[in-house]
């Protein structure tokens, strides 16, 4: 059973849905019934809004998101990049060991189903351009220039 709760925040509604005590799923937008937050998604809400005060720079919480593989290696790399730094593609792809598969560990991050927390918006391309991000571009740059210091965001 799992539940979901909807939250505002400087950057427009998250959904977030907990199962088992663990975080599985933080998307942009409101998506599906709004459920009272538990006592992991109390938590996360207050780590959010931590890191959009600009007072948190890592999180805290019991994730369990759901992919092969591939994708959790490449989902856990992410969580790797320190706050406030970038990666390539190409980057991460070596970081896991599998240098020859920059467009696959891109792929991996689009299906990234714990925004934020697991930092896909860290990932930029090989010429330092801001490349998919399933927020869009303008809230990539935001969260960017939020961990740069240079963005207030509440």
């Amino acid at each position: 059973m799992s539940t979901t709760t909807i939250i505002n925040s400087p950057i427009g509604p998250l959904t977030l849905t907990e199962r088992d005590g663990a975080l599985v799923r933080l998307s942009f937008g409101a998506h599906g019934p709004c459920d009272p937050p538990t006592p992991v998604l109390r938590r996360a809400i207050g780590q959010l809004n931590e890191y959009f005060a600009g007072t948190r720079r890592e999180f805290d919480l019991p994730l369990a998101p759901n992919g092969t593989e591939f994708q959790l290696a490449c989902w856990q790399a992410l969580t790797e990049i320190p706050y406030g730094e970038t990666r390539s593609y190409g980057e991460q792809a070596a970081r896991i060991g599998r240098p020859d598969r920059a467009r696959a560990v891109g792929a991996a991050n689009g299906a990234n189903p714990i925004a934020i927390i697991q930092p896909c918006h860290r990932v930029i391309g090989s010429d330092g351009s801001l490349v998919g991000f399933g927020g869009g571009l303008e809230t990539k740059r935001r969260l960017l220039d939020l961990e740069a210091g240079i963005l207030t965001l509440v």
